[in-house]
């Protein structure tokens, strides 16, 4: 079997489920994956609101085929490589936030931490919910969680 870069490298599927090969980070690398989702995000924070709904409901989709395959074709449910899910759950913490580095720090922040301590209810989702669907749903609901908390926060700086 081709080393795992090599195979990231060459499998479209993989590129992306690997976040463009962030996934391959030997330490941490759904943190990796969520730098690069921070960098998209500056691109994509210029979208219109819908468009940006739009996007996260098309990269969700497309997520749940990719990160399927990915597992899939490896033999390994939710690689650690696998960081696709990650790009969106940080696409969602960061819907309409407030601009400024600040907030994407904080949004990267509360995203990693839900995403890595899997609090109640994601536990249950990412222990019982299998296949492409399952690796992209625990992300999601981490970033909704992430997004109700720094849109609580942006409310109490506001007031």
């Amino acid at each position: 079997m081709p080393s795992l870069k090599k195979t990231v490298f060459t499998h479209p599927v993989h590129f992306l489920a690997f976040g463009f090969g962030s996934g391959l980070s030997p330490k941490a690398p759904g943190t990796a994956g969520t730098v690069v989702a921070v960098i998209l995000y500056l691109l994509l924070a210029q979208l219109p609101l819908l468009a940006y709904l739009g996007m996260l409901l098309v990269t969700f989709a497309v997520g749940i085929y990719i990160c399927g395959r990915s597992s899939k074709l490896l033999g390994v449910h939710d690689h650690g490589g696998i960081v696709w899910d990650e790009f969106v759950g940080y696409w969602i913490t960061m819907l309409v936030a407030p601009s400024g580095w600040e907030w994407i720090i904080i949004g990267f922040i509360l995203f990693r931490l839900f995403d890595i301590l899997k609090p109640f209810p994601i536990n249950v989702f990412d222990k019982h919910v299998h296949g492409g669907l399952g690796i992209m749903l625990d992300d999601a609901i981490a970033g909704s969680f992430a997004w109700l908390c720094l849109q609580l926060i942006a409310i109490g700086v506001a007031a």
